[in-house]
């Protein structure tokens, strides 16, 4: 597979469902594909301490992270099968309830992208450097920690 080129994969605010089915809809005209499976991370209203939270404010370096998503990409393609990958992040505030975190992958065979979802999700939660602070009721935040 030819390495596709590097773009920014941040979005600011909440990822609109209109673009999600958007991005799905793109793909029909893949003769190719045989099977899509998306994730999607949504903002929970988490009690810590007993305070709820109502937002998380997302900061990166964008960069970095847009580097370090790119070779999570290309490592996908190495390893899986797939005709496509997608991946987008929100940055600023997200309400709970709203995505934040979409990744949209696309294949000939439902295991390849079953597998590689998984893989990518984590990959992204545990090497590109986002961070969210918990915003709560109160105002008062704190920095998420990532579970």
């Amino acid at each position: 597979m030819k390495k596709k080129k590097k773009h920014n994969v941040f979005m600011e605010g909440a990822i609109p469902s209109a673009f999600i089915a958007e991005s799905i809809a793109k793909h029909q005209t893949k003769h190719s594909i045989g099977a899509h499976n998306i994730f999607l991370g949504q903002v929970r209203a988490d009690e810590i301490d007993g305070k709820e939270v109502t937002a998380i404010e997302y900061t990166t370096y964008e960069n970095m992270a847009n580097e370090k998503l790119y070779e999570i990409r290309e490592k996908a393609f190495e390893k899986f099968d797939l005709t496509c990958m997608h991946i987008y992040h929100s940055l600023g505030k997200v309400d709970v309830g709203e995505v934040c975190f979409f990744v949209f992958v696309s294949s000939k065979r439902r295991k390849e992208v079953y597998k590689a979802t998984e893989t990518i999700v984590n990959m992204v939660k545990d090497e590109v450097p986002i961070f969210g602070k918990e915003i709560f009721q109160d105002e008062t935040h704190q920095w998420k920690v990532n579970s």
